[in-house]
């Protein structure tokens, strides 16, 4: 693999924003070990199934529904949705507080399932990210994408990004910094790709001790 300077990114990224301190101020939240293991499991499906009604929809429309989102799926509660009866899924695909998308409704149920059988060996969902290092996010996504349901692709990442831990998201700005410096040669959605930007982004990490949430952000605004 090509070696790059993080330099070449990040200066780019300060003349795109307005200088460093501009850009800087941009950069996303990142969560403590003891935050993460802090959150209950309720915020976790929830955080799923909004990613996976944001998939391919006008983010705003669901972010403006969510609170009736809560109210339908009363509350998000993991051991309830991963045994919920079929009259209840049924339910809500006829239900106008939610939108109405039945496939969607129905990854709810399988994510809670993975959620409780985290739970049962970690004790929270949160810790048991917690204890994923970032080193190996790669592998983090092929299991979400395994054991969930509809978390491959870019909704687990911007899951993992608004829960607070500290990974990539693969924005097309960022794939296309990768590939401009011949840094990612394959699709993102293959193990082989995912790999790539993983040594990627960990070298940065190395290099800078920038967390990883941040050098991706920064090599998305490197574009343009």
């Amino acid at each position: 693999m090509t070696t790059v300077d993080f330099s070449v990114f990040y200066q780019r990224a300060c003349e795109r924003k307005g200088g460093e301190s501009a850009m800087l101020a941009l950069m996303p939240r990142v969560a403590s070990d003891e935050e993460l293991a802090q959150i209950p499991d309720d915020r976790v499906l929830s955080l799923f199934t909004r990613c996976v009604f944001r998939a391919g929809f006008v983010w705003q429309i669901i972010d403006r529904k969510w609170p009736s989102f809560e109210e339908a799926f009363k509350g998000f509660v993991p051991f309830y949705w991963q045994q919920v009866p079929p009259e209840v899924l049924e339910d809500l695909a006829q239900d106008p507080r939610i939108v109405r998308n039945f496939q969607k409704i129905m990854t709810v149920p399988v994510n809670a399932r993975m959620i409780v059988e985290v739970a049962d060996e970690y004790g929270s969902f949160g810790r048991f990210l917690a204890q994923w290092p970032g080193s190996q996010q790669a592998d983090l996504l092929i299991y979400l994408k395994k054991h969930g349901a509809r978390l491959g692709g870019n909704t687990s990442q911007y899951a993992l990004r608004a829960l607070g831990w500290d990974g990539f998201v693969l924005s097309s700005d960022v794939i296309t910094a990768l590939t401009n410096y011949k840094l990612l040669d394959a699709s993102v959605t293959s193990k082989k790709g995912l790999n790539q930007v993983q040594a990627a982004i960990n070298h940065w990490h190395q290099q800078t001790g920038l967390p990883r949430s941040h050098i991706s952000r920064i090599l998305s605004y490197s574009v343009g």
